[in-house]
């Protein structure tokens, strides 16, 4: 089955036969097979009741059928079953089979993914796989090796176009040649020592571990002027990267903190480099802002922005912004255009290399700096790890660095001139500063902008009262229940193990089965309830704040909060404006306008993931956090709206946090989360946690609580 359609039917009769199973799952356990189907149907069911069955949620629904029709046959002919125990099983994938026909029901277009002729694609044989190894399933040498089946010419070609603009700019300079003098050197160059050592891991191996620690930035001189085309003074930081740039350097991961002006940077540097046509790759939401950038930092050069299908774009400019989402359609054109730079903003964007955006971006890297020797290329983030440190992977391919094997010319020269290999000692500390020199260039507020004032996060408890805040409670007792029953399941089967290695596989489970359905009482739930039951209360907090200091921006995760308290700001006369991931670019703009320049607004709500990049609210010094993020990144992010260069007040967030729930324990998790970035980039040799989200962590707090209450008792 895994070798594309011509082998899914005689596999599937055969696979009693190709695979067997560590442990059998009997009726009521929470392992084997049918628990991971049970919830990967749930989830597909969700998101049909939402009207939202994604290409990915087609490909859960078919591969649990066939994977259900598998068991199925299993289960009949299993001599090892005892009768109740068959019968039980047969009774439990009936349930699937049942949620499998109602979903279908619900949407038509799922019915022909049960046919049994029914097409499987390459990546419905990558999930089956992952879902029988998910459920403990030891697989043939045939199934684990997936075939990867090419991918249809035709379709990336039929989504492409070319705006009538970019055929005259092309008729205009016909005989504008490609160099590729960069592409000759790298098939010239021949590393020896190294060669055949594997270099990759060891890189990231020595910013995770902080390689004797040393903040993660590359020498800069000191910068000349600081005046700008614009008129608009530099800060010496910005001044001294302009300065590398006109020494020659191209290559730059630029990961100042958020407000310190990347933008303004990157603009500059392909002012003072001459890398014009300028290719620049941003989120949606930042369009319009880049566009402003640009006429205020080089007001000499033309900017065109690239909407939908391109038609108003004018191909004679000096620099064309894109966004993520409409690449597939013009990758085609800005890869022949001949680009002499590339900026891609919020570059973390792209850390998912298996996604359509990081491929389109990489490719459209590749095609620039095969073509034109020198490129500017230009990764900017505030945040260039969120989870892992795997996330520069994709960003050191965008700016040449690596290719998916191995280090490419220019850093492995570097780690040839080392004189090390990955055996010898000072390997990682050599290794992390070659990289280092390559362009990473990371500045914090703290040291670079002292004329920024301090921040601060104070946390506002509000106790949720009446019926609202007892069902909450009853919903988190509920909670702890189902994990402690668990628990208890868990380690009767398992009496040998540790308490940690139990909650860690509690929770793990309750996690798994949490976000798979959306219904019911769990922790996603569970917080979106109490962030519904805070909005009028951090609403309320929100209109004193700016009766009595001006000025607020009030943060949300959920659109029906973002409602709550835009109703409550006009029941109690305030004027606020409205900044969401569903607006238009120009709509956007309009509101941060409002906010920024109307001293009668006196609220910005905004979405805590549609305003938390790219945008300068700067005009208030105050934000309310309504609800908690996931992440302290994200959390920082939203706060560094307010906190940038040009801010003259101190800038406070206040933080609504539900009391004696869930809430004060995530709000606990954000503050004591060890960052990975703090190791990796400022030389920080804190103690890295486990990559766990916070919200696994928040349920084995929960459940560590409750055994430490019980034990008590």
């Amino acid at each position: 089955m895994a070798r594309s359609g011509q082998r899914t039917g005689s596999s599937q009769k055969n696979q009693s036969t190709k695979r067997t199973t560590s442990r059998r799952s009997r009726p009521g356990d929470d392992v084997g097979i049918i628990p991971v189907l049970a919830r990967a149907v749930r989830e597909v069911e969700s998101a049909a009741e939402r009207g939202k069955v994604s290409p990915a949620n087609r490909t859960k629904f078919q591969v649990t059928a066939l994977l259900m029709r598998e068991e199925h046959k299993r289960a009949k002919s299993d001599a090892s079953l005892s009768d109740a125990e068959r019968a039980e099983t047969l009774k439990r994938l009936d349930g699937v089979a049942t949620i499998l026909a109602k979903t279908a029901a619900r949407d038509t277009t799922l019915i022909q993914l049960l046919a049994e002729d029914a097409p499987v694609s390459t990546a419905a044989h990558k999930l089956r796989r992952d879902m029988l190894i998910a459920s403990g399933t030891e697989l043939s040498p045939d199934d684990l090796i997936i075939v990867q089946e090419p991918t249809p010419v035709s379709t990336l070609a039929e989504k492409q176009v070319v705006p009538q603009s970019v055929r005259q700019a092309q008729l205009a300079n016909p005989f504008l040649a490609p160099d590729f003098s960069a592409l000759q050197a790298q098939r010239q160059t021949q590393p020896s020592r190294l060669a055949n050592w594997e270099l990759l891991d060891p890189l990231f191996r020595a910013f995770e571990y902080g390689a004797g620690g040393g903040a993660a930035s590359m020498e800069l001189p000191e910068g000349g002027s600081l005046t700008t085309p614009g008129g608009v003074d530099l800060m010496r930081h910005q001044a001294r990267l302009l300065a590398k740039v006109k020494e020659g350097h191209r290559t730059f991961l630029l990961a100042d903190e958020p407000g310190l002006g990347k933008t303004a940077q990157a603009l500059l540097a392909a002012s003072v480099s001459n890398s014009y046509p300028l290719l620049v790759v941003v989120p949606n939401v930042v369009k319009t802002n880049w566009a402003r950038e640009v006429e205020l930092w080089t007001p000499k050069r033309s900017v065109t922005v690239v909407h939908g299908d391109g038609n108003d774009v004018d191909a004679f400019s000096d620099v064309v912004i894109v966004n993520y989402e409409v690449l597939d359609r013009h990758v085609g054109w800005l890869s022949r255009f001949g680009f002499k730079g590339m900026v891609v903003d919020e570059a973390h964007f792209i850390k998912n290399l298996t996604s359509q955006r990081s491929k389109h971006v990489l490719s459209l890297s590749r095609s620039i700096r095969a073509a034109q020797k020198g490129a500017l290329m230009m990764a900017l983030t505030g945040t260039p790890l969120i989870n892992d440190i795997e996330d520069f992977r994709a960003i050191w391919q965008f700016l040449g660095w690596i290719d998916e094997t191995k280090p490419l010319p220019a850093l492995m020269s570097k780690l040839e001139a080392t004189g090390l290999t990955p055996a010898d000692f000072g390997f990682f500390a050599a290794a992390r500063t070659a990289v280092i020199e390559l362009g990473i260039v990371r500045r914090k507020k703290v040291d670079v902008a002292a004329d920024i004032p301090a921040r601060r996060i104070a946390d506002i408890p509000v106790e949720l009262e009446d019926e609202v805040g007892r069902s909450i409670r009853a919903a988190e007792d509920a909670l702890v229940t189902r994990l402690l029953e668990k628990y208890r399941r868990v380690l009767a089967a398992k009496p040998d193990a540790s308490q940690a290695d139990l909650i860690r596989v509690v929770a793990h489970a309750e996690l798994e089965e949490s976000k798979a359905s959306k219904t019911g009482d769990n922790v996603f739930t569970m917080v979106r309830k109490i962030g519904t039951a805070k909005a009028v209360l951090a609403a309320d907090y929100t209109a004193q704040l700016a009766r009595s200091v001006g000025k607020v921006v009030f943060f949300a995760k959920h659109i029906d909060v973002m409602d709550a308290a835009e109703a409550h700001f006009e029941k109690v006369g305030l004027r606020s404006v409205s900044i969401r991931g569903d607006q238009t670019s120009t709509v956007r703009q309009r509101e941060i306008d409002a906010f920024t320049n109307d001293p009668d607004v006196s609220v910005a709500v905004a979405s805590l993931t549609a305003a938390g990049v790219g945008l300068n609210l700067q005009a208030a010094s105050n934000v309310v956090l309504a609800e908690l993020s996931w992440t302290s990144a994200e959390q920082t992010q939203a706060i560094d709206r307010v906190h940038r260069i040009g801010q003259e007040m101190p800038v406070t967030a206040w933080r609504i946090i539900a009391a004696h729930t869930i809430d004060s324990k995530i709000a606990e998790l954000i503050d004591s989360k060890a960052g990975l970035a703090a190791r990796a980039l400022d030389g920080s040799d804190e103690e890295v946690v486990e990559e766990a989200g916070v919200q696994l962590r928040a349920l084995e707090s929960l459940l560590r609580d409750a055994l430490a209450e019980a034990k008590a008792a």
